[in-house]
């Protein structure tokens, strides 16, 4: 329970304190200290952690003791009682014992000159004393344009429910993780703007690449200015750190993460976090880094189905005011199976080369565009290149091989054909079947066990097979 006594004291402490530094350093470093307890003329004062108490040690010496002078007299002490972070479960630490008046005598000057200096902006472009921040949100990114599917349900919902409510949920933090081009970037963005647009209360939301997070640090290193950065980070409501295993193997980095993501987590901040791998994958990483990461919610995201890649070309072309065919947009959600952004590269660039050159977008424009840009393992051993070798090897149609012929002839080069669709290419069993008239994914795994079956039992079959892979070797 909080002394009265205590209380006062540090009411007193602080009107010292307020008058002799700026509003940003105050807000960070002393609106979170609680008094706790007066004994004598020694105040206790309860900080979050080791590293604020070492801050206000290092940097507000002189301004503590300034404000114990006028509080208490010259007599009196100042001792912490540091809470220690264990998970989400917030301890107290016996207190640390630390006469202000004797550090006092051993503080050079310059450590008071935050008193009256203006703090910096890591992004170099305004001063912290402006009521409006810059979040670095790209406005594009909402959740009205992200396309939900299966494979990114999870992370959709409890992104959404992150920014209805930061820091209220147990979704904090929030680490979003998915490969290349799957929309962790868009999903966090969608937060912030959530965030920024309805919040009642004004938050100060951040996002932020990890890349320009280490590149900031350094340069306050170099330019010795990391209390301005460390006081910038510490007074984000919504810190949004995209690719976080960039900070793999940077200590010192990581180290100064540790610190901010302590110090907002305690003070009731939301913290979200995209990383390209789950956190267990992590190397490099401090444990303790990966033992917070590990305290909210990690949510993936995956390769988007078939039904997800036809609604996102669908809503492009909807965004573009444009008119594709089904047919054309079947094509391209088959053909481009393996990111969204990606998939979204073709559909717009197909739109404008349609505008440009004034053509209906058709099938075969579509696969011209999608052979200049898409750079894919197809390109050596793609569907066209797989069907045109078992034609020319079997001496059947292409017709055939598409349709519905059961003959012996046609049947075992088509089954040789989705064979090796499955393993020279980035197909899908679905989208393999979609190239030989639609057929389903069962009929795909059957001719797939038939050859894998025939090429240990009939040596002719394992031959042409044999033949066929060095084909698409040369």
């Amino acid at each position: 329970m909080i002394s009265k006594e205590a209380e006062i004291v540090w009411q007193n402490c602080l009107k010292v304190i307020r008058e002799n530094i700026t509003d940003q350093g105050y807000k960070t470093w002393f609106e979170p200290i609680i008094p706790y307890k007066l004994v004598d003329k020694k105040l206790i004062i309860q900080v979050p952690s080791q590293f604020f108490y070492e801050w206000l040690e290092d940097n507000y010496v002189k301004i503590l003791r300034k404000a114990l002078d006028f509080a208490i007299g010259q007599d009196g002490q100042l001792e912490y009682s540091i809470i220690i972070d264990r998970g989400n479960v917030k301890n107290n630490q016996p207190a640390l014992s630390i006469d202000v008046q004797k550090n006092n005598q051993r503080r050079p000057d310059h450590n008071n000159q935050v008193a009256s200096a203006t703090i910096k902006n890591p992004f170099d472009l305004k001063g912290l004393n402006s009521t409006q921040q810059d979040s670095f949100l790209n406005g594009n990114y909402t959740f009205d344009n992200f396309v939900e599917g299966d494979c990114n349900r999870l992370a959709r919902a409890a992104s959404f429910a992150v920014a209805q409510k930061p820091s209220t949920t147990s979704f904090n933090p929030l680490m979003i993780y998915g490969g290349v081009g799957l929309g962790k970037t868009h999903l966090v963005q969608a937060i912030g703007n959530y965030i920024s647009r309805n919040s009642v209360e004004q938050r100060f939301v951040l996002y932020v690449s990890s890349e320009k997070f280490t590149s900031q640090f350094i340069n306050s290193i170099r330019e010795n200015s990391l209390q301005d950065f460390m006081s910038f980070y510490m007074q984000v409501d919504v810190l949004i750190l995209d690719d976080v295993q960039f900070l793999s193997g940077k200590e010192k980095t990581q180290e100064t993460f540790f610190h901010i993501f302590n110090h907002l987590h305690q003070s009731g901040k939301q913290i979200v976090m995209t990383s390209d791998r789950p956190p267990r994958e992590l190397a490099g990483m401090e444990d303790r880094l990966l033992s917070r990461f590990k305290w909210g919610l990690t949510a993936d995201l995956q390769t988007p189905d078939l039904e997800t890649r036809i609604a996102i070309i669908q809503n492009i072309v909807e965004e573009e005011n444009a008119h594709i065919d089904d047919e054309v947009i079947e094509y391209l959600a088959h053909y481009i199976d393996t990111n969204v952004r990606e998939l979204e590269g073709v559909v717009i660039s197909l739109i404008a080369n349609a505008s440009l050159t004034r053509s209906k977008i058709d099938l075969d424009l579509a696969k011209n565009t999608v052979k200049n840009i898409v750079e894919e393992t197809e390109k050596v051993v793609s569907m066209d290149t797989i069907i045109d070798a078992i034609t020319d090897q079997y001496n059947v149609k292409v017709a055939d091989l598409k349709g519905k012929t059961r003959l012996r002839d046609v049947v075992l080069p088509r089954q040789i054909a989705m064979y090796l669709a499955k393993e020279m290419t980035n197909l899908s069993l679905k989208a393999i079947g979609y190239h030989f008239g639609g057929r389903d994914h069962s009929t795909v795994i059957h001719a797939i066990q038939t050859i894998n079956d025939l090429i240990d039992t009939d040596r002719e079959i394992a031959k042409s097979v044999k033949e066929l892979k060095m084909k698409f070797k040369k």
